[in-house]
């Protein structure tokens, strides 16, 4: 085909989608079909794209849930650290108090290491159930159960210091671990199924982004000038239940998923009102997408009517669904395994060697958390630009590559005196490494490689692994750290590099592809071609045929 005959054809289409009111998100993506011929056009289209994508119930939502659920994971995470021995001299004297026994050295650090890690059990326990919850309840519900769940938390942590009692101070680590985990299994989907194509990576790094934050807050909150005192530190553990009261007023006003409607609870009406109300226009004018959820709910059905359900035995057990699994566990827990806590453990050690003063040194931390952020706030746009597979891999090789560095400059830490120094910077650009890549992409791209159907039980198969990870490493690290000291920065690089082997191997790129495709490319397991099909191919299959609608492209 000549390439005159291409443009007209392709104007041809653009202006029926334009007719349709939704021509910014599909024109883009005809233009990236042909970036030899429109190059400049295509990057003023990728710009006008993404504000076009916004609608303010979209940023509503995403606000409530970022501020409401998201950032109190993040500082239930990090809240803990810098009040720990103020916290382990109440629990020494509650029991004390309370049972006649005073607790040696050994057995106060059980009781501690109890108390952190019963926050990871309630992760793992409510990850497990997020798939159920969010099915159950929907996504909406999710978050409002994770909100009641953590505003009880909260009860738990202000009374226990009134108390006097170290009970009540593990059933509210517990319960907090509970909703986190149900944060982190339902709200990455909850955000990606209302949003727009165009912008579904940029919702999807609101999770993360909250999570970087909220441990962010707690650092500051936690020093001793601020809420770190022996007779305020219970406040400081239930504070995070003021955003969630705050955002529980947009409660009421914020979307169910549309796609949970039409698709899973079958309420047509429902989910188009939804869908309208999120996209700001009339039903009318939403023809392509409401085609798309009407296959796919007749999908649906035949699934129900032929006995299948989606229950995580089934999952592990479909042949074709077994590579996408592996790929959210792998994200997942390999995002815990590239040592990002146990660099932020032992970055305070590495600043006092710098000639920082303790307090110096939580200053420096403080310092490293706000650059987490910055770059993870810098994802937001970079994952919707370059890509998920191309973030994720630069994320994992270089990451890697700092660990060894800063391995290496810890050892010569004593022998030079600008290398205290060298390790700060290694500690630094670790962090930057790590915040565009393994921090968010992990949270959502179970979201985009999982049809509607398996998505919830996949997000919380993929959410359990990243808890288990998380108590793994905090369980092991300081035992490594102990033993072979630096060198256990080593161990986090090789497992970083093996996962960026696998992901170059197995991960397909899902930035503007419909999961439908993406399970076409996975269904082979371990002798699927992820590069067999180019990207532009689905995007031309429904430009040539409108009618033809995947029943699973969402």
């Amino acid at each position: 085909m000549s390439l005159a005959s291409l443009d007209r054809a392709k104007d041809f289409v653009k202006g029926s989608l334009k007719a349709l009111n939704i021509g910014a998100s599909m024109e883009h993506r005809m233009e990236c079909e042909q970036p030899i011929l429109e190059s400049s056009s295509s990057n003023t289209s990728v710009n006008k794209e993404q504000f076009q994508g916004w609608t303010s119930l979209l940023v509503l939502t995403g606000v409530a849930t970022t501020a409401g659920s998201c950032l109190p994971v993040g500082y239930n995470i990090g809240v803990m650290n810098t009040p720990a021995h103020i916290i382990r001299e109440f629990c020494n004297a509650s029991v004390s108090a309370r049972y006649g026994i005073e607790l040696g050295p050994s057995q106060l650090n059980i009781l501690w290491s109890i108390i952190v890690s019963i926050f990871l059990v309630g992760g793992v326990t409510g990850s497990l159930s997020g798939g159920w919850v969010a099915d159950r309840f929907g996504r909406k519900g999710a978050v409002v159960i994770n909100n009641i769940l953590g505003v009880l938390a909260a009860i738990f942590f202000v009374c226990s210091r009134h108390a006097d009692s170290v009970e009540m101070l593990l059933l509210a680590r517990l319960i907090v671990g509970l909703s986190s985990g149900l944060v982190t299994s339902t709200i990455p989907m909850y955000l990606t199924e209302i949003a727009p194509l165009s912008i579904r990576g940029a919702m999807g790094v609101l999770c993360p982004l909250g999570l970087t934050f909220g441990v962010l807050v707690a650092q500051i909150l936690g020093l001793k000038e601020v809420l770190g005192q022996d007779y305020l530190w219970h406040y400081l553990l239930g504070l995070y239940a003021i955003p969630i009261l705050l955002s529980a007023l947009a409660l009421p006003f914020l979307p169910e998923s549309p796609k949970y409607l039409y698709i899973v609870r079958g309420q047509e009406e429902k989910g188009i009102k939804e869908l309208s109300r999120l996209r700001g226009v009339a039903p009318e004018e939403l023809e392509e997408e409401l085609e798309v959820l009407r296959a796919a709910h007749k999908a649906e059905q035949e699934l129900v009517a032929s006995g299948i359900t989606w229950n995580m035995k089934n999952i592990v057990c479909a042949p074709t669904l077994r590579l996408p699994l592996l790929l959210v566990c792998a994200l997942q827990a390999g995002q815990q395994f590239s040592g990002i806590n146990a660099v932020f453990y032992y970055s305070v050690t590495i600043f006092e060697s710098a000639g920082l003063s303790k307090q110096g040194s939580q200053y420096a931390s403080i310092g490293a958390g706000s650059v987490n952020l910055l770059v993870t706030m810098l994802a937001i746009p970079l994952v919707n630009r370059c890509g998920r597979r191309k973030l994720a891999l630069s994320s994992c090789w270089s990451a890697a590559i700092c660990l060894v560095i800063l391995c290496i400059s810890i050892t010569y830490m004593d022998a030079y005196s600008w290398m205290p120094y060298f390790c700060i910077f290694a500690v630094l650009s670790y962090v930057f490494c790590y915040c565009f890549g393994l921090g968010p992409i992990p949270y959502f791209i179970g979201s985009e490689l999982f049809q509607v159907g398996p998505r919830p039980v996949a997000m919380s198969f993929g959410s359990m692994a990243n808890w288990g990870g998380n108590f793994i490493v905090g369980m092991t690290f300081p035992s490594l750290q102990s033993v072979i000291g630096q060198y256990s920065f080593l161990i986090f690089a090789a497992t970083t590099i093996f996962l960026a082997v696998f992901l170059k191997f197995y991960l397909p790129e899902t930035k503007g592809r419909d999961p439908s495709d993406l399970a076409e490319l996975l269904k082979y397991g371990f002798r699927s071609k992820i590069n067999a099909i180019p990207m532009s191919s689905s995007l031309s299959r429904h430009h040539r045929n409108s009618s033809v609608c995947s029943p699973d492209a969402l």
